[in-house]
């Protein structure tokens, strides 16, 4: 029952607009310390959600670029989805711009590093994974209705 309690509160504080303002600059910053000085084993937002942090190729620069982030673990760990939520800010993630780009890309999952590609949900197949993404963390929705972009969905899988 605690658990429970401790989620609802942390998915309200998240969908609060001042968590928006705030978390893009604190959450992945301590994400990325946290990450290593644990040797790639601890994201500390997966306290509360499960994390990777996947490694893109820059849609410009060409350079490698580390974000953590939030994933929805599919088949047993085999696939991701990817939210590209920016906490319910009006623009798209620069990661989804990276992954649209170069889609080969790898992630850090539970200490393991893995090859990917990333593959944009559309369609059906987007509505049925925003359905999924929903039931799996509500606050999505509150960012979804804060913004008049279609929030992208991305399904990395192992290459």
């Amino acid at each position: 029952m605690r658990a429970k309690g401790v989620t609802r509160v942390v998915q309200k504080v998240s969908s609060t607009r001042a968590f928006a303002r705030v978390a893009p600059r604190v959450v992945p910053a301590l994400d990325r310390a946290v990450h290593r000085l644990t040797g790639g084993k601890v994201l500390l937002s997966a306290v509360m959600l499960p994390g990777v942090l996947l490694t893109s190729t820059g849609a410009r620069s060409g350079l490698p670029r580390r974000t953590p982030l939030a994933c929805m673990p599919e088949d047993s760990g085999r696939s991701w989805i990817l939210v590209g939520s920016n906490f319910g800010r009006t623009g798209h993630p620069a990661w989804t711009h990276n992954l649209l780009a170069h889609p080969d890309s790898g992630i850090s999952w539970k200490g393991e590093d893995i090859p990917v590609r990333a593959r944009l949900l559309e369609g059906e197949e987007r509505a049925a994974a925003w359905k999924a993404v929903l039931a799996f963390w509500p606050p999505y929705a509150t960012y979804q209705a804060r913004v008049e972009r279609e929030i992208r969905l991305f399904r990395l899988e192992r290459r």
